[in-house]
């Protein structure tokens, strides 16, 4: 008996030695050189991919039926570039049944350099991926009976500052019981049975090793250190400041106690990105991220007193004209008709530039022909009120165009933009709504999916409805416009290609009852076409041939990463 003591308390002095060799050995992370790109690391990725259960094969014969209305729903992956064919060729037929067409976007190149275009869209989307996904975006799966408690999410520090870790606990263990059948017996087996057990708890207590009966909790960062910001009585703390720390003690509750006061300091600078902090104990182990990332910075803006809406302090009409100073003239007087203090700020890239002056008109001049969406960038560049107006230089303010309808939606919505409506000189109005989605693809690129129509109606505002994207009358948020911003290769034909760029940033609303009046496009055969009408509707409305619609799909299959688009 006292030979094997020996023999198990010489096993237990060097178990210890070993360990404690191999926590001296414990390797630190130095940050000398800085990796920017946001990724997790190899360790993380196979920790993951050793946290997803197996699939369990008993359950492999079970039969099942699939439910088509749900399973529809899912994302398949693999989207087809595909339009609706047949129907019947007779006048306005388009207009009254609608069919949806495809466009596949890779035709706005040649075939000898489509392959080296691919190339080179796969290498800047993989960057584009690495640039803009963090740890945050793994999906981490919490297993059930697990004794540890931790946050799961809503985790954030600021860069290279200090904060402690809410939740953190570890549950006592339920027991099992455990129940026997068997009738007892009170004769001299069970007084033999007796004695052997409680031989054996001796033996137990006498011989384990002291931390068989200790809890311990074990820590790791990748981004910063760990540390404690009290210590409790009871509870030994190992590697507090570095990486890896480890908590241990005989005492559930001073553990927990302890583990109120866990800190955690972020050491790699970076603006926005997330560190995933592995927790352990007794086998069981967890991960949850925490966000490294500065506070937004608010953009106010001052509006004056509250009270009704002063449009003047609140909204800046932009526009943008080419050559038709007499509709741009229209324009400016009809809106000095309502709104007789409202800033007007006009781009504008004729060839041979007008002046346009007058009380709160700001007239930018731009290299001939700069295009349709730099003219955008440029005034709206210039806006410094709340709300941004955008209007065509041939829209005519009119009794229904309500400012403060748009601004009341804003100001009480979450929408980042709302679109009005415009009336044609035939008396028919539109509001031009188009719903987006984007259906992943594999290779070859993503498929985007527009239809007319709007998602549902907004509660307060029955005649305003959410959609993604509207007509060319809408104001917007500032500092959400400029955030978009507008393609400046898009020169004279573009409109919803800023609401793609938009997609998933962009709140965006219609409303149909802020209507502006359109000036008349009928051209009358007894009156003569002027020169610089002529000029414009070269520039204007190019042929489907012409380059710029190669470089509208060219830009929507290597930026937007689009193998097609279809709409109706």
């Amino acid at each position: 008996m006292r030979s094997l003591r020996k023999t198990v308390l010489l096993a237990i002095v060097a178990s210890v030695v070993l360990v404690m060799a191999l926590l001296h050995s414990w390797p630190t992370r130095a940050h000398t050189t800085v990796d920017v790109w946001q990724r997790p690391g190899p360790a993380v990725e196979r920790h993951l991919e050793e946290r997803f259960p197996e699939p369990d094969h008993r359950s492999a014969n079970i039969p099942y039926r699939v439910k088509e209305s749900v399973a529809g729903l899912l994302a398949r992956n693999g989207c087809v570039c595909e339009g609706e064919s047949g129907g019947m060729n007779l006048p306005f037929a388009q207009l009254l049944f609608p069919r949806v067409s495809a466009h596949p976007m890779h035709t706005a190149f040649e075939a000898s350099e489509l392959e080296e275009m691919k190339k080179r869209r796969a290498k800047e989307y993989q960057g584009f991926q690495m640039r803009s996904q963090t740890p945050a975006d793994m999906l981490i799966v919490a297993e059930a009976n697990n004794p540890l408690q931790y946050p799961t999410q809503g985790m954030e520090v600021r860069p290279l500052k200090t904060i402690l870790i809410p939740g953190l606990a570890v549950q006592d263990h339920p027991r099992e019981l455990y129940t026997v059948s068997r009738p007892i017996t009170f004769g001299l087996s069970y007084y033999f049975q007796y004695y052997s057990i409680c031989l054996v708890l001796v033996f137990f207590v006498l011989c384990l090793p002291l931390n068989f009966f200790l809890s311990q909790v074990n820590f790791t960062s990748t981004l910063g250190t760990l540390n404690v910001a009290a210590e409790v009585e009871g509870v030994k703390v190992k590697g507090d400041g570095e990486m890896h720390m480890t908590l241990t003690s005989s005492l559930l509750s001073n553990l927990n106690r302890q583990l109120q006061f866990v800190t955690y300091t972020n050491t790699l600078f970076h603006p926005s990105t997330a560190d995933t902090v592995q927790v352990e104990t007794e086998g069981h182990q967890a991960m949850f991220t925490i966000k490294v990332r500065h506070g937004v910075t608010p953009k106010l803006y001052n509006t004056g007193p509250k009270g009704e809406y002063n449009i003047s302090a609140l909204v800046t009409i932009a526009t943008k004209t080419f050559l038709r100073y007499d509709k741009l003239q229209d324009l400016i007087d009809s809106v000095r008709k309502y709104y007789s203090t409202v800033t007007i700020v006009i781009a504008d890239d004729s060839e041979n530039p007008k002046m346009v002056s007058g009380p709160y008109i700001e007239h930018y001049i731009m290299p001939f022909g700069k295009g349709w969406f730099a003219g955008r960038n440029l005034a709206v560049s210039q806006v410094t009120t709340k709300y941004v107006l955008w209007v065509d230089d041939d829209f005519i303010f009119t009794a229904n165009t309500k400012l403060e309808k748009l601004v009341d939606v804003l100001e009480r919505t979450t929408l980042d933009l709302v679109g009005g409506a415009v009336r044609e000189a035939t008396g028919y109005t539109a509001t031009y709504r188009q719903t987006m989605s984007i259906e992943p693809g594999e290779e070859e690129g993503d498929c985007l999916h527009m239809r007319r129509g709007f998602h549902h109606i907004i509660q307060g505002f029955p005649n305003c409805v959410v959609t993604d994207g509207v007509i060319n009358f809408f104001l917007a948020r500032t500092d959400k416009v400029q955030q978009v911003g507008f393609d400046p290769r898009l020169a004279r034909v573009a409109h919803l290609e800023f609401f793609i760029d938009g997609l998933g940033s962009l709140h965006v609303g219609s409303c149909d009852d802020v209507i502006v009046n359109h000036a008349t496009k009928i051209k009358l055969p007894w009156v003569s076409q002027s020169e610089s009408d002529k000029t414009y509707a070269k520039f204007r409305y190019p042929p489907a041939s012409s380059d710029a619609t190669h470089t509208k799909n060219g830009l929507l299959y290597f930026k937007n990463r689009f193998q097609c688009l279809t709409h109706n």
